[in-house]
């Protein structure tokens, strides 16, 4: 069985690890026997041997698995339902991906090649569809108020998707505006682990504050994975990929806003359709020293101190104790190794 990067991260309980690798059980036979049926014998089940490519490739840190756990956790939901709602969550999660992928030409991903790299647009985006449509079953089965929730969901992530793309290239872009990226592409699933969770438990007031963590964690979570990008410390990318794409990422534009002349010189690089590797590095290395860094590291940690108290009691409760934990780690590793804080 693969290992869970996230729990070897956390170092996380037996009964984390057990739930985690009940998921990644659930997982398998999900991507192998819901579709063997309808393959005739012999043939190559391209869609599920895409969808295994990205999901059990290696590299996932189930971080979402791993919430809605702790959000059940902490207000004591029912196990039954746990894995498939876990399941679920990692479906979208993934499908969001596939078509992530296809939208950015990405060719890597987790150190992999991506689906469309492998098998092309075509299959990359089919099999996100497929991947969404399996979530969305298994959730019908457990209760249909959390499949009209994942629907909503899968909507404003589809919405922030396009808020992404139609923001390429923009220096200009409001950080609010690049916030409501953030939030919807990935705090809105977080939160929808907590809320999912809470529906399990009948406590409404519980899913508000858990929706309130999620979404505050997501936006956290997106602005560490933009500088590791810049610091180089994400191993599933290239340095400087927001700069090689065109992505306003919350350092660039700060860096932008400070530097007229780094300005300048990133809208006149963006012009063109492609930048050398030696042009990429010369910008990469101005936004790095600019102090963006530091100051997008500062909003992450704000971030991180709301998500906290949206929590309210359940900060100190089992499962909220650990969403608490993990929301503070995430600063952690996302500078260069040798500099300091």
């Amino acid at each position: 069985m693969m290992k869970n990067a996230t729990a070897a991260a956390m170092n996380l309980g037996t009964h984390l690890t057990d739930f985690l690798g009940h998921v990644e059980r659930s997982l398998e036979k999900t991507l192998v026997d819901e579709a063997g049926a309808a393959v005739e014998p012999g043939r190559v089940d391209t869609l599920m041997g895409a969808a295994r490519h990205l999901v059990m490739g290696g590299g996932s840190k189930r971080a979402r698995p791993l919430l809605v756990r702790l959000f059940a956790d902490a207000v004591k939901s029912p196990e039954a339902p746990l894995v498939d709602i876990a399941v679920a969550a990692e479906l979208i999660h993934s499908a969001s991906l596939l078509h992530d992928d296809v939208v950015d030409a990405g060719m890597f991903r987790r150190g992999r090649p991506t689906v469309n790299a492998r098998w092309g647009n075509i299959v990359a985006v089919m099999t996100g569809d497929m991947l969404l449509s399996t979530a969305l079953g298994k959730l019908a089965l457990i209760d249909p108020r959390l499949t009209q929730d994942a629907i909503k969901l899968v909507i404003e992530m589809t919405r922030a998707a396009i808020a992404e793309v139609e923001a390429r290239a923009d220096l200009a872009l409001p950080l609010d505006r690049l916030r409501f990226i953030a939030e919807g592409k990935t705090g809105a699933l977080f939160g929808w682990c907590g809320q999912a969770a809470a529906k399990l438990s009948t406590n409404p007031a519980a899913g508000e504050r858990f929706e309130a963590f999620g979404r505050r964690l997501g936006v956290a979570f997106q602005i560490a994975d933009d500088v590791r990008d810049l610091t180089g410390t994400d191993e599933g990318k290239p340095q400087y990929a927001d700069v090689q794409s065109k992505t306003p990422s919350l350092p660039i534009l700060l860096a932008a806003q400070r530097d007229d002349a780094l300005r300048r010189k990133l809208k006149d690089a963006w012009a063109f359709s492609a930048m050398t590797p030696d042009r990429v590095k010369e910008l990469g290395g101005i936004i790095q020293n600019s102090g963006a860094i530091e100051i997008a590291i500062e909003r992450m940690n704000q971030e991180i101190s709301a998500a906290i108290d949206a929590l309210g009691p359940y900060a100190t409760a089992q499962g909220g104790a650990e969403l608490v934990g993990w929301a503070r780690k995430l600063g952690e590793n996302i500078r260069p190794r040798g500099s300091v804080a």
